[in-house]
């Protein structure tokens, strides 16, 4: 069982005038920081691929990043390094181990709230 999270501080912020933006190719994460936590928004665009998109910024073979995330909107499959695939889908809460690659399905972006890799992710 994971231990208690305090929270002490009341604070109220919006991903439409986040704290940090970055902006790799096909790829939008807005980053806000809460005392002791950091969300951010995904927004990567049709056609994105995490090793076209994001592997030139981190130089890793693979996605080493563990994410908690809620699927806003759009579709994304991710492949394990051992091969294991699933898709994940809007309005779908998710887990993903480090050790991946993923792409966007389909023409519509995937949006999604990540709770766990914001704070790393798109980062050199």
């Amino acid at each position: 069982m994971a231990a208690q999270v305090t929270v002490t501080k009341f604070e109220v912020k919006s991903h439409n005038s986040p704290d940090e933006i970055r902006t790799p190719d096909k790829t939008r994460v807005e980053i806000v920081r809460l005392e002791g936590f950091t969300v951010g928004r995904f927004n990567l665009g049709a056609g994105w691929r995490w090793s076209q998109c994001i592997l030139p910024i981190v130089h890793t073979e693979s996605c080493q990043l563990s994410h908690v995330g809620y699927a806003v909107s759009g579709r994304i499959v991710v492949r394990l390094n051992d091969g294991t695939e699933k898709t994940i889908s809007a309005g779908e809460s998710y887990t993903i181990p480090p050790g991946h690659d993923a792409w966007v399905d389909g023409n519509e972006p995937f949006v999604a709230i990540e709770i766990m890799s914001a704070e790393q992710y798109a980062k050199p």
